[in-house]
């Protein structure tokens, strides 16, 4: 790392602060409290405008086109202008397509209000997670496992939000989220005030100066890219399969009622925020390399072991699994921006949207296999997928090599 660059961190430090990343933090999982609204409010709109399950997944494709396509696009394009304002301009889009959302009654309206809600997201991810790195340099696994817990806490509670407030009355008061909104742009201020400091410090640079060198050669990148991109693959098949079906596999296996199931599928939640939490810091320790290493591949006991045991020990080894699995996600992302440290929101970007995408296209496959071969057998083929995480050995050590702290 060059001089300038060592100066550019030091002048950073006078504007710099943990509060910045709590305000990351609690940004981020208002926004995914918001995103959680749309999925949540489904049985209502299918019912209020008359749809059939065709136009639902209309709208879920348009969603995900904005929320996961869109992402490497935002952060592409503030790579090159970096704008201090970025993250209010995203939850502005958000806000206006909740405000469509809860009073449009044509699907053309909620289409236009779930892409305005999607594009709000794709601009967070990217930038959120860049300035993450930015403000948490040193300590830039725990920073992001800060702010990743954020988004898996918001996400969990928004559609309990929803049974509470919306579903007992109508549409409309999906209107009441708009207090989120509100309270996002309030969690928002310390962020730009900071982010304009770091953008005024980077405008002293020429840009040679502020060029990073990579840590690798251009060949064993995209190895280390390719190698990324199975590993993710290997992490959302499993977690995936937990996420969306495994109440209806309780329900199968044990004949657990539906309460029961929900209430164990809490001990996978709360496993994979907890997983989330240590994953990082652990990186910082130790690297990131032996924490993808381990988190992925050493959930395959768990996984292996869970379609033959009672329910007790499923509970336990969904723990396991949902803690390892999810302690892996900020390490990953952390060693992509590590390979291209001078595009982190486009890594980011890419990698937000390609997890978003990856996750729902294997629900998609998982609820088919289901319906033709039944869930405990699809839980039978999916406890292999971690296995996949032994390609981690291909990965090259960065420790020592990046230009970012």
């Amino acid at each position: 790392m060059t001089l300038k660059i060592d100066a550019l961190y030091r002048r950073l430090r006078s504007v710099s602060n943990i509060h910045v990343l709590l305000a990351l933090c609690a940004a981020h999982c208002l926004n995914d409290l918001l995103q959680s609204v749309v999925t949540a409010v489904y049985p209502m709109l299918k019912s209020e405008l008359n749809l059939d399950f065709t136009q639902i997944g209309l709208i879920t494709l348009v969603y995900q086109i904005a929320a996961s396509i869109f992402q490497p696009v935002v952060g592409y394009a503030f790579d090159k202008r970096p704008f201090r304002f970025s993250l209010p301009v995203g939850m502005t889009s958000t806000a206006i397509g909740i405000t469509l959302f809860a009073t449009c009654s044509s699907l053309a309206g909620i289409l236009v209000a779930v892409f305005l809600i999607g594009m709000g997201s794709a601009t967070l991810h990217p930038e959120a997670s860049r300035i993450t790195s930015l403000a948490g340099r040193g300590h830039r696994g725990f920073a992001q496992s800060v702010f990743q817990v954020g988004g898996n806490f918001g996400g969990s509670i928004g559609p309990l939000l929803v049974a509470i407030i919306v579903a007992p009355h109508d549409r409309l008061y999906v209107l009441w989220f708009l207090v989120a909104s509100a309270l996002c742009f309030a969690a928002m201020k310390p962020i730009v005030k900071w982010y304009g400091g770091y953008i005024r410090v980077l405008k002293t640079l020429s840009k040679e100066e502020a060029h990073i060198p990579l840590p690798l050669s251009r060949r064993r990148t995209v190895l280390a890219i390719c190698v990324i991109v199975v590993l993710i693959f290997s992490k959302y098949i499993y977690m995936t399969s937990l996420q969306s079906y495994y109440t209806f596999y309780l329900i199968e296996r044990f004949g657990v009622s539906v309460s029961q199931s929900q209430m164990l599928l809490f001990v996978f939640t709360f496993a994979t925020a907890a997983g989330t939490l240590v994953g990082g810091p652990v990186g910082d320790r130790i690297g990131r390399k032996a924490v993808i290493w381990v988190s992925i591949l050493g959930t395959a006991p768990f996984s292996l072991l869970m379609p033959h045991v009672s329910l007790p020990v499923t509970a336990v080894l969904s723990f396991g699994s949902g803690f390892m699995l999810s302690s892996a996600f900020p390490s990953i992302l952390l060693y992509a921006q590590e390979l291209l440290p001078n595009k982190l929101g486009l890594v980011s970007g890419l990698f937000f949207g390609f997890a978003f995408g990856v996750g729902g296209i294997c629900a998609a496959i998982l609820g088919e296999f289901a319906d033709h071969y039944g869930i405990i057998t699809v839980y039978n083929w999916c406890a292999f997928s971690p296995l996949l995480g032994i390609v981690a050995a291909f990965l090259p050590n960065l420790r020592g090599k990046t230009g970012l702290r």
